[in-house]
């Protein structure tokens, strides 16, 4: 079937409208203008200095939010990497301080406890068919509970120089650049983002999330996908406490509470539908830098922690709104955009 030439420019315009509706271009204008504005406030708050200072500080959220996208685009949730992450951080410790493990051995110890934790979510949720809202929530206080059990209120302290290389130093350790863990971040998330649009798993992620029994039957393991991505999120909740545990030079029960609601916003705020089957890691991506640079920028402007909460769920909301409008806009403007 060819396509006449009145037709061609039609398809064009239709494309650069369907562009500046995407919620991730929306984001993105929304992102600048609340710099620009933040940047009046505050003589410190565009320095490079404190950009990359913020760029260290949203790693850890960052490194689950990945997975935390892949899994909300197929309709599911995972509500204990938080808790992940923190038994993560105590294993890195105990067993390196109180088990004499290697340090090298400890960390690769603290990516496996953080796999398996991941796939045991998984595997209740696939094989038990139980909500993944309600099995996270109850690994959520699990996973909790064992970190608080296993480090008995004690931190652990007393790292070698080269464990913080991770966490403190920059790349290639000079005195001012990027730091090492943002590295890893952008790298983990080109990944992730190409896995997750040129691929064929990707695209049963979002089959998955659209319809589950039609992905199904249409021959996509959607037990396998789901064991991966949940195994996954906990791996990366595994990195996230042994970047953590570097940066800030201890190790405590209580890291990592409070990431997944942090992450779960980055991702509902990038435009990743939590009805599943839409979302972009770019969109997670955007999400990750509007809400750090507003925490930074009204703190920088003096604004109390509290106020700033409330200034983050406003943003949230509107972009739960927001992506709700734009995956099924109101007849009237449905009428107007076809009609343009």
């Amino acid at each position: 079937m060819t396509v006449s030439s009145n037709e061609a420019p039609a398809q064009s315009g239709f494309s650069l409208r369907a562009l500046l509706i995407r919620q991730e271009f929306i984001l993105f204008v929304i992102t600048i203008v609340g710099v620009l504005l933040l940047a009046t406030q505050s003589d410190k708050f565009l320095t490079v200095d404190n950009i990359l200072n913020q760029g260290r500080l949203v790693t850890e959220v960052a490194l689950v939010a990945l997975p935390m996208t892949l899994i909300i685009i197929t309709g599911g949730i995972d509500l204990s990497v938080g808790s992940i992450m923190g038994v993560c951080a105590i294993v890195l410790g105990y067993s390196w301080k109180n088990l004499g493990f290697p340090l090298e051995l400890a960390i690769a110890f603290t990516l496996v406890v953080g796999l398996v934790a991941g796939l045991l979510n998984g595997l209740f949720i696939v094989r038990l068919g139980l909500p993944p809202l309600i099995m996270t929530l109850a690994t959520f206080a699990l996973y909790r509970g064992l970190a608080e059990g296993i480090s008995q209120a004690r931190s652990v302290r007393g790292y070698p120089d080269w464990f913080f290389e991770m966490g403190q130093k920059n790349f290639m350790s000079y005195e001012k650049g990027v730091p090492n863990q943002l590295i890893i971040v952008v790298i983990a998330a080109v990944i992730v983002g190409i896995i997750l649009a040129r691929t064929p798993f990707g695209r049963g992620l979002y089959a998955i999330g659209n319809n589950e029994m039609g992905a199904r039957f249409s021959g996509i393991p959607v037990f396998l996908y789901k064991l991966v991505i949940y195994s996954f999120s906990g791996f990366m909740a595994g990195m996230a406490a042994w970047i953590y545990v570097s940066r800030v030079s201890t190790t405590r029960s209580d890291m990592g509470t409070g990431l997944e609601l942090d992450a779960i916003a980055a991702v509902v705020i990038g435009g990743t539908s939590i009805f599943g089957g839409s979302g972009t890691i770019i969109g997670t991506v955007i999400g990750l830098i509007l809400i750090q640079l507003l925490k930074n920028g009204l703190a920088l402007s003096g604004v109390k922690g509290d106020s700033t909460t409330i200034v983050v769920g406003l943003v949230l909301i509107l972009a739960i709104v927001l992506n709700n409008f734009i995956q099924n806009p109101p007849e009237w403007f449905k009428r107007r955009f076809a009609s343009s």
